[in-house]
This record gives structure tokens, sequence and C-alpha cells, in this order.
């Protein structure tokens, strides 16, 4: 739910389809490290993950891989459109 209702519609639309694909498989600590992403602001998380677009790293590095993990969905799910 709360990757679905973020507040802005970019990361509904970025976080949502990522959520519905890939929480089933994560383990305890990707979980976590997917939770602690959700508690960050919008406005600063759909810079981190555009960036990554483009080759560019942003972001707390604590987030790093989760921030990676999203940005190669939202990247693969682009190219399938």
């Amino acid at each position: 739910m709360r990757s679905w209702r973020r507040g802005t519609k970019e990361m509904d639309l970025i976080l949502g389809p990522f959520s519905d694909s890939e929480l089933e498989g994560m383990n305890d600590p990707e979980l976590d490290l997917y939770e602690t992403l959700l508690d960050e602001n919008d406005q600063d998380l759909y810079p981190w993950i555009t960036a990554r677009l483009s080759g560019r790293q942003a972001g707390p590095e604590a987030l790093v891989p989760m921030l990676n993990r999203v940005a190669r969905f939202a990247a693969e799910r682009l190219v399938k459109k």
C-alpha cells in the first residue's frame, strides 16, 4: 500500500509495480532496507532513483543497494514499453 500511495504519481508508478513484482521474493534484510527507503520523502527519492537511469549515483550510502535495484527495475519496465 505504501508503495502505491506515495503522494506523487511519479513515485507511485515507480514503487508500486516494483513492490508488486519484488516484495514477495525479498529476504528480511532486503525488506528492512525497502522499509527504510519508503520512509524517505518522494522529493528526495525521485531524483535519487532517476539519477541512476542516466548513470549517476545519488542518495544515502545505506540505501544504495535498494535504490539501484528499484532503478534497474524501472529501467527494465521503460525498455519493455
